[in-house]
């Protein structure tokens, strides 16, 4: 496996993938409706081009040794020396070989080398990847609902990791 920084290049790899893993990773969480309104509010092309041009996302590919890639992940200074990881997705079916503490070990390394002391993220409060980050030494500091058009909300934990 290897891990590359993704460029505008790469957006319709990251629409790829997220258009496999989202359905699957949220199945059981959001409405079909609302996980294809996220999808195409977070995931379109001009969506994309302004996380990375605009917003300063750095983004990650992650690729198999056939070079096809497997899962992504995204991060963006929140303030000070607080970065946040926005994204952090895995292929089902290439999740349980560590890939996603691989992807998140690639973030954090960015973050420290960018003077970060502190690494947040929300996750949905019934998304089972929160028992990842909690193993990854991440610490639930808060509780949120966000309005993300449409009258639909994301309901998220807010945890944080220092590194």
């Amino acid at each position: 496996m290897t891990i590359k920084t993704a460029t505008i290049g790469d957006i319709e790899a990251i629409r790829k993938l997220s258009a496999e893993i989202w359905p699957v990773a949220y199945r059981d969480i959001l409405s079909k409706e609302q996980l294809n309104y996220m999808l195409n509010e977070f995931y379109n092309i001009e969506a994309l081009h302004d996380q990375i041009l605009t917003k300063g996302h750095q983004f990650y590919l992650l690729q198999n040794k056939q070079h096809k890639n497997v899962g992504f992940a995204s991060v963006s200074l929140e303030h000070a020396e607080t970065f946040k990881l926005q994204k952090l997705y895995v292929l089902p079916e290439e999740q349980g070989k560590n890939l996603g503490k691989m992807l998140l070990n690639e973030v954090i390394a960015y973050c420290i080398n960018n003077g970060a002391k502190r690494l947040i993220l929300n996750v949905n409060r019934f998304n089972k990847a929160q028992f990842f980050y909690q193993k990854q030494g991440f610490k639930i500091v808060d509780e949120i609902d966000i309005a993300i058009g449409n009258n639909y909300f994301m309901n998220d934990f807010v945890m944080e990791r220092n590194l």
